[in-house]
């Protein structure tokens, strides 16, 4: 274990985890919701540092992200651990399993020389929630930035305000799960609540830091029309038209809680799609809307012949350019 960092002594002496939107007060021997940051000796520990159970050349589009370094690779890494419970969860082998002794540590330097090693441009902390492995997540993306990699982050959003200020000069890009705009979605899915989700993603529109969004169609849970236009409203409005909507579905077979559901419709996906497009989106990504279209007069910028794993992506774009109509292309590089 080593110290965390990113918590203090409540005047009772019980120790306040400032880490994410719980804000567990942590009790002598016990630990926060998260399961992996425990009060020891009157000292707060993460159980997290160094224990990557997974590790992967990635390509960017898998995370997705489509409007930043497109078709370049990303070294994906995680460590067990979650801050949420989400019945829905596609990995939840490790989020929802505890770090051990028995998983063998790699050194933040480890990581970023396999990044470089296989000829990536970028590190991604993924898999898991990255803010369940605050400072190892930290020590590696100092060392990426030394090393000409970007940062990229996969997160539910549930993050403090000042851990996002800890990151935010060393964070080029993040998709955030909005899962959905109901709070009782949230509480009853998720263990969570929706408004520090929304509070995280003004944050981070306001910092610079390249956002894109991803919402999970879920029947029956999150796949309501009127539910889906207030989110792609939110998003239209709050963050801006701009702001690339990922729209994705659910295959039950895969899920902790939620084997017994029925997939996600090819129909429910391109219900979503128009509702995205008719809120003013700008750039809507679900089923066969993988390309990235110039937001003004539709000339295609990048091709990508699938969305995700595989995908083989050509891009039309130079010097930052629509080639049609010479619009500024969305592109970050």
């Amino acid at each position: 274990m080593r110290e965390a960092n990113f918590y203090h002594a409540a005047p009772d002496g019980v120790l306040q985890c400032d880490l994410c939107r719980h804000y567990c007060r942590i009790r002598p021997g016990s630990s926060g919701l998260c399961r992996v940051r425990r009060n020891a000796g009157g000292k707060l520990f993460t159980l997290t540092w160094g224990r990557a159970v997974s590790q992967a050349a990635d390509p960017v589009e898998k995370k997705p992200l489509h409007h930043f370094m497109p078709g370049t690779s990303t070294w994906s890494f995680g460590t067990p651990g979650c801050n949420f419970k989400c019945a829905n969860c596609q990995n939840w082998e490790i989020s929802q399993a505890l770090p051990d002794e028995t998983i063998p540590l790699i050194a933040p330097e480890a990581i970023a020389r396999n990044a470089v090693r296989a000829g990536c441009s970028s590190i991604s902390c993924t898999y898991t929630e990255p803010t369940m492995f605050a400072e190892y997540a930290l020590d590696v993306m100092k060392l990426a930035r030394q090393a000409g990699l970007r940062n990229i982050w996969v997160s539910n959003g549930y993050f403090s305000k000042n851990y996002l200020d800890a990151i935010q000069p060393w964070l080029d890009a993040v998709n955030i799960d909005l899962k959905s705009m109901d709070d009782a979605f949230y509480r009853r899915v998720c263990g969570a609540r929706l408004d520090p989700v929304l509070d995280s993603l003004r944050l981070i529109r306001k910092s610079g830091i390249h956002l894109e969004i991803t919402t999970l169609v879920i029947p029956g849970q999150s796949s309501d029309p009127a539910m889906l236009e207030r989110l792609a409203s939110f998003i239209a409005h709050d963050l801006g038209t701009d702001v690339p909507w990922h729209v994705i579905p659910f295959y039950p077979e895969i899920s902790w809680k939620m084997q017994d559901m029925p997939p996600t419709s090819t129909d429910a996906i391109e219900a979503a799609y128009e509702i995205g497009r008719r809120a003013g989106l700008s750039y809507v990504y679900a089923g066969g809307h993988s390309d990235t279209l110039c937001a003004e007069c539709g000339a295609r910028l990048v091709a990508r012949s699938q969305q995700f794993i595989g995908a083989k992506v050509e891009r039309f774009d130079a010097n930052g350019r629509c080639p049609a109509c010479r619009a500024p292309s969305p592109i970050r590089d």
